[in-house]
């Protein structure tokens, strides 16, 4: 199940409010191999010893003599360095990708998702006599590097002879793509292995890859899909030890932080046993979060000669995630279900197609807001067409007022009668807008989680993935935190503009609350909200006020609101002279207004009742 940053929920909600208040008024080069080192004192510091405690030893003369060795696997997209003890992937570069801190240095250094420092993995395979743990046996290696490029692949395969038998675990990676491919079978062990499920065990602490180590904590967390198509997490959004256990079998797993994820998915069938726990070093800050994922693998797939599997060390990118299958772009989140078809199928592949041909990511932005916005113009001048029918009608309504006097029930009753003699539906506003609020509810959602604006400038924002700061007091502050974001500051006092120019276009509505004060109430609750969101968010919204307010200019210029006048009088006559047809909607509510009336009457007849005793 999904869970939300608070964050997320009250801007979900403020934006459910705004919109409602709005629609009131109307009526988002290889290296040398490394020497071998013992790794054994440095693993135990930063993991847990995951060895099973029965685990048969190792000492098999053909391997002792043997140095450790790097093995480097790479091509286009990905550098990943196989350690031959344990033949498991110690450290994996991205090469097309950098940290925040090297983007802000200047560095060259492509980015280390993880590496052998702060990562392990390993995988026990059972036998009569107890477990075999892979991590501890030095495998040899059938190539020392191999660079792959285009549509070729290569592989390198690490052997270990044991019992007059042997282990194999091969690896194989394409010329290009996040992908690489572990096969692991074994050899005239059939006497020796034990009919049980083999367990992997992956414990990975995240390292620190973007800027703002809080939102990078809410952000990470553990993916997995089940048997039944099922999509869980665990972690997003919150900063506490969390643990969990699948109830059903796992296609796949996976780490994921804000921009990137590491992940493996079982090319035989399904894990078994999955357990899952995360948890934050809140005094390491290099860290962002612990995450350890044991699972098993039946005993079936290894007796069918080979454990396939294939690991994903990549961006949060939709295109490189979907082509890993099995649904694997699950992990990049988009939003709620009413939302995420909109940025599905409409924003992601919008912003691609616009990339195109732009470089420059601020006015790739404009261009999509304008875009969006011509789109929707028909459904806006229709809003505003019905706004105008209601300010025509403001001067009646309030005449309307003043002859029944406090009596609410009276005064909808009335209104609602002027509206079905000038032919004015009170919805005809609404509905428009409430079309246009999937848009403005999905960048809300899409911007935090979209790798194209990461490292990306734009005026004086250096990176449009996370907020621009104009002030920074260095400490965090309750609500605001340590910042000011400049976007932020622009964004709101375009949303104040808006609102005030609305409240002049729109007629005073009655009710026991001032609507208009309360909608500058917004804005400025928006401004806390959104001071630590992606900079391009605040950015797509500024620009989107300010495309609103001269669409409703330019829109004002063609309504004359005389001419709407001359036709809701002529409405109100043909009323008077044919007959009329209730629309189900206003028989709705005249029959609910009856009800009330009715209610009150029953009411006080009841209170004066009381009072005669």
């Amino acid at each position: 199940m999904e869970k939300l940053d608070k964050n997320y929920i009250i801007g979900f909600i403020l934006l459910f409010l705004m919109y409602g208040t709005y629609i009131y008024f109307n009526d988002s080069l290889t290296p040398p191999a490394e020497p071998a080192k013992n790794t054994a004192s440095v693993a135990k510091k930063v993991i847990t010893d995951t060895t099973s405690s029965k685990a048969i030893s190792i000492s098999d003369s053909s391997s002792v003599n043997i140095a450790e060795q790097l093995i480097t696997a790479e091509n286009e997209n990905i550098k990943v360095t196989i350690s031959s003890k344990g033949a498991k992937i110690v450290k994996v570069e991205l090469k097309n990708y950098k940290t925040f801190d090297a983007y802000q240095a200047n560095k060259t250094e492509s980015m280390v998702l993880f590496d052998g420092s702060n990562t392990s993995s390993d995988f026990l395979l059972p036998t009569n006599a107890g477990d075999i743990s892979l991590s501890k046996i030095n495998f040899s290696a059938s190539k020392t590097n191999i660079s792959v490029k285009g549509d070729k692949a290569e592989s390198v395969v690490f052997s270990f002879p044991i019992s007059g038998g042997k282990i194999e675990k091969t690896y194989t990676i394409s010329g290009k793509g996040y992908e690489i491919k572990q096969d692991l079978k074994t050899e005239g062990l059939s006497s020796v292995l034990k009919n049980a499920p083999s367990t992997i065990i992956w414990e990975n602490p995240m390292l620190v890859l973007e800027n703002d180590l809080s939102e990078n904590r809410k952000a990470a967390q553990i993916n997995y899909f089940d048997k039944e198509e099922t999509f869980e997490d665990l972690g997003l959004g919150s900063t506490s030890d969390e643990n969990e256990t699948a109830d059903l079998p796992v296609k796949w797993f996976s780490f994921k932080q804000k921009y990137f994820t590491s992940g493996v998915v079982s090319e035989n069938g399904f894990f078994e046993k999955g357990q899952f726990d995360l948890k934050t070093p809140q005094e390491d800050s290099s860290i962002v979060k612990i995450g350890k994922i044991t699972a098993q693998i039946p005993f079936t797939d290894l007796s069918q000669n080979k454990v396939s599997l294939k690991y994903y060390f990549g961006p949060n990118d939709l295109e490189a995630l979907k082509s890993v299958g099995n649904d694997f772009q699950k992990n990049l989140y988009l939003g709620y279900d009413i939302v995420k078809p909109v940025n599905l199928y409409v924003f992601v592949p919008l912003f691609n197609w616009v990339e195109s041909f732009i470089t420059n990511y601020g006015l790739l932005i404009i261009i999509v807001v304008l875009m969006i916005k011509i789109t929707l113009t028909p459904l806006i001048y229709k809003s505003y067409v019905s706004s105008a029918k209601m300010r025509v009608l403001a001067p009646e309504i309030a005449a309307i007022k003043e002859k029944v006097g406090d009596d609410a029930v009276k005064v909808q009753q009335e209104t609602m009668k002027l509206y079905q003699q000038v032919g004015v539906s009170p919805l005809s506003g609404c509905v428009p807008l409430l079309l246009q609020m999937p848009i403005l509810m999905s960048v809300f959602f899409l911007f935090p989680n979209m790798l194209m604006f990461r490292q990306k400038n734009f005026l004086w924002a250096n990176d449009l993935s996370t907020y621009d700061s104009l002030i920074n007091w260095g400490f965090n502050l309750p609500i605001i935190g340590h910042h000011i974001s400049l976007f932020v500051v622009l964004m709101t006092i375009s949303s104040l503009a808006f609102t005030y120019y609305n409240n002049q276009v729109t007629p005073d509505q009655p009710g026991p609350v001032d609507m208009k004060k309360l909608s500058y109430i917004f804005p400025l609750v928006f401004f806390f909200v959104l001071n630590s969101f992606p900079a391009a968010l605040s950015f797509y919204y500024l620009v989107s006020n300010v495309v609103t307010i001269a669409q409703q200019l330019i829109v004002r210029k063609f309504i004359d609101e005389d001419k709407i006048l001359a036709i809701l009088e002529k409405n109100r006559k043909n009323y008077h002279t044919k007959p009329q047809k209730k629309s189900k909607f206003g028989d709705f509510i005249q029959k609910q207004l009856q009800a009330s009336e009715e209610m009150k009457k029953q009411s006080s007849e009841l209170k004066n009742s009381r009072k005669k005793k």
